[in-house]
C-alpha cells in the first residue's frame, strides 16, 4: 500500500507544471525589465526628452509618480510642454477666490472703505398703496372681502325667487370660486344676481368665503 501511494505522488510530481520564471523572455516580447527600460524610453520621448543610450542595464527603479513628475519638469524646462496658465492670465476667470491676487489690490482698509460706499448707495424705497384698476367700477374679491363683514350665508340682498334650481350648473361654468365671484361682482353684484350664482343674497357667489383674505388683514 505504501509503495502504491509512493508511485502514485511520483506521477504527479512528474505530471504538474513548472512554474514559469517571470524574467525569461515570452513569446513575441522580452523580459519585464527590457519592457520598463522601453517604456520609460517612450515616454521621455513623447515629453521631448532625449533618452540616454541604454548599457543593456534598466535604469533604477523608480515609481510611476515620481517618474512622471520628473519627465514632466524636465519638459518644461526644455520648452517642449507648456506651464499651466494662472487665473491671472485669463480674463474671463475671476480670480476673488485668489487670496493672493487680492491682497496685491485689496487692503483691510480698502475693503471697508469699499463696504462703506457701497452702504452709501443704498436706498429705502417707502411702501405706497396699491393703484387702482383704471377701467372699472366693480371691487375685486379681495376688496369686496374687506369692505363688508357679514358672514357667509347671512341675508344681505334682495333675490328673485325665479332660478334657483340653476345654480349649480351656473357654478360649475367657473374653475374656482374666486373666479366665480369676480364674474358676479362684474356683473352687478352683489346688489343684483344676472348670473343667478348667489341665491341666498349674502353676496358671496357659489359659496365663495372671504374669510381667507380677512385674516391675512387682521394678522
Amino acid at each position: 500500500m505504501r509503495a502504491i501511494s509512493f508511485l502514485i505522488c511520483c506521477g504527479l510530481a512528474a505530471c504538474s507544471a513548472p512554474i514559469p520564471d517571470d524574467t525569461a523572455p515570452g513569446v513575441g516580447f522580452g523580459s519585464y525589465d527590457q519592457y520598463i527600460e522601453q517604456r520609460q524610453a517612450r515616454d521621455l520621448e513623447l515629453a521631448g526628452i532625449n533618452a540616454p543610450a541604454s548599457q543593456g542595464q534598466a535604469a533604477p527603479a523608480t515609481t510611476e509618480n515620481e517618474r512622471l513628475a520628473a519627465a514632466a519638469v524636465a519638459a518644461i524646462g526644455q520648452g517642449g510642454l507648456a506651464a499651466p496658465s494662472s487665473p491671472q492670465s485669463n480674463p474671463g476667470i475671476s480670480d476673488e477666490q485668489d487670496f493672493a491676487a487680492v491682497s496685491q489690490r485689496q487692503t483691510i482698509a480698502s475693503d471697508a472703505a469699499r463696504r462703506q460706499q457701497q452702504q452709501g448707495q443704498y436706498k429705502v424705497v417707502a411702501p405706497t398703496n396699491v393703484p387702482s384698476r383704471p377701467g372699472g367700477g366693480a371691487p375685486t374679491p379681495i376688496e369686496f372681502a374687506l369692505q363688508v363683514s357679514h358672514p357667509v350665508g347671512q341675508k344681505t340682498y334682495r333675490r328673485s325667487p325665479f332660478g334657483r334650481g340653476k345654480t349649480a350648473e351656473n357654478c360649475a361654468r367657473y374653475p374656482s370660486t374666486d373666479l366665480a365671484q369676480d364674474a358676479f361682482l362684474k356683473a352687478g353684484g352683489p346688489e343684483r344676481d344676472k348670473l343667478r350664482l348667489d341665491p341666498d343674497g349674502d353676496g358671496y357667489a357659489c359659496g365663495w368665503n372671504p374669510a381667507k383674505y380677512r385674516s391675512l388683514v387682521q394678522g
